[in-house]
């Protein structure tokens, strides 16, 4: 299935955290109105776009959507997608929030990974038994292939949430 060009450059926005879900299901809503009627493809995906976007606003969880080359659109890096950051979002039960964004050409660089984690986060992951240090021992390309398949989410019985993943 081909996009028109439009909804492509709508979908490259969205991937590069230029625009939100929101901002990008909009703007396919206007080019719905003047683009071709008789062409469905594309505004069936801004559908399922929107519908699965909705589904998350409505469960109040957080996605990451990714777009995949050929302009589709994905909830996890596949082998065609290569991340271009990794963000950690952690929200506690007393109100603090952390959004954590870090380009991974920073990481590629040699930035060590637990530098840029607060340390609640750090004891949230190391008590579910993930040992970030592993990934210390990995460089450049290998540590974003590692990171590429990377999702973690802490739900403590305390209300604090943990989120870690490539985008």
């Amino acid at each position: 299935m081909t996009f028109p060009k439009e909804y492509r450059q709508i979908l490259d926005m969205l991937g590069e955290g230029k625009i939100t879900a929101e901002e990008a299901q909009r703007l396919m809503e206007k080019l719905g109105g003047s683009t071709q009627r008789g062409s469905d493809a594309g505004r069936s995906d801004a559908g399922a776009f929107a519908s699965s976007e909705e589904a998350a606003a409505d469960a109040g969880v957080r996605t990451a959507v990714l777009v995949q080359p050929g302009g589709g659109t994905g909830s996890s890096g596949g082998k065609g997608t290569m991340p271009k950051y990794l963000r950690i979002l952690v929200n506690s039960s007393d109100g603090d929030e952390v959004n954590i964004r870090v380009p991974l050409q920073l990481v590629r660089a040699g930035l060590k990974l637990s530098t840029v984690l607060p340390n609640d986060a750090k004891e949230k992951i190391t008590e579910k038994g993930i040992d970030l240090s592993k990934l210390g021992e990995l460089e450049g390309e290998a540590l974003i292939e590692a990171l590429r398949e990377l999702s973690v989410d802490v739900d403590s019985s305390d209300g604090d949430v943990v989120r870690i993943f490539c985008e």
